[in-house]
């Protein structure tokens, strides 16, 4: 009977033993990850940036077209980026880095009035590659869908564009000036979800198929490209860049 119960003692003891072993470890188990989590969202944090264009540090040129010439310029603060009439110019600047992931993207970004049904636009988006990008695209925009929008003589075509994972664009007519152009990135079930903003007002939103493991450039562009109008170019087009911004978050 005493050894007996002095088994039972050793054994209740040896499970006792066991269970406290186990949960340290799922202690220290949940502790790293909360760590991780931490260190993470501290590093992404460190990417918050606002750019306000007295020089273009951090910035690279790119462009798609067979023109050597950059077509981008400062004065007193504010970035220009232009096309040539009768061209196929494509001029862009992107963040060296390729770092950003959710959060909050802001561009504010002067469209002015651009040439009748030309194919010219100016862009502010942020890109990974040719399957995740986000953009918004403004122009003329072509005959059809300025009838569709009963788009006013004046107004220009903004289009809200995931490229793929789903492919998707929606566009908005609005007027030449001075525009806050947003993309907001949050996390849905580990996925990104967008919402496009103009002016502080929701005007698209969609469920992605990705997440953080696609990390991106930010980007500011004047483009002449064949969706946006109805012809080739028949002016000099432009954009003008006040700011761009990026506030971390998930």
């Amino acid at each position: 009977m005493v050894f007996s119960q002095r088994l039972k003692n050793i054994i209740m003891h040896k499970k006792a033993v066991g269970i406290i072993k186990v949960l340290q470890i799922k202690k220290s188990t949940f502790f790293s990850i909360l760590a991780l989590i931490s260190i993470q969202c501290y590093a992404q944090k460190e990417n918050n940036h606002k750019w306000n264009f007295n020089n273009l540090d951090g910035w690279d040129f790119e462009q798609q077209d067979d023109n050597p010439s950059k077509q981008c310029e400062i004065n007193k603060g504010i970035l220009k980026i232009f096309t040539r009439a009768q061209s196929w110019d494509r001029k862009k600047i992107k963040t060296t880095e390729k770092k950003y992931t959710s959060g909050r993207y802001t561009w504010r970004t002067y469209i002015p009035q651009m040439g009748e049904k030309d194919q010219a636009s100016v862009g502010s988006w942020i890109y990974c590659d040719d399957h995740h990008e986000l953009d918004f695209e403004v122009g003329y925009g072509n005959e059809k869908i300025r009838k569709e929008l009963n788009a006013a003589p004046d107004d220009m075509i903004a289009y809200m564009t995931s490229q793929d994972f789903p492919n998707s664009s929606v566009p908005f007519a609005i007027k030449p000036g001075w525009h806050i152009f947003e993309i907001d990135l949050k996390l849905k079930n580990n996925k990104y979800y967008v919402t496009w903003l103009i002016d502080h007002k929701k005007r698209h939103a969609l469920q992605l198929e990705y997440g953080t493991e696609i990390q991106f450039r930010i980007y500011c562009s004047v483009e002449n490209l064949k969706f946006i109008g109805d012809h080739i170019p028949e002016q000099d087009n432009y954009g003008l860049y006040d700011f761009v911004k990026y506030q971390y978050r998930r």
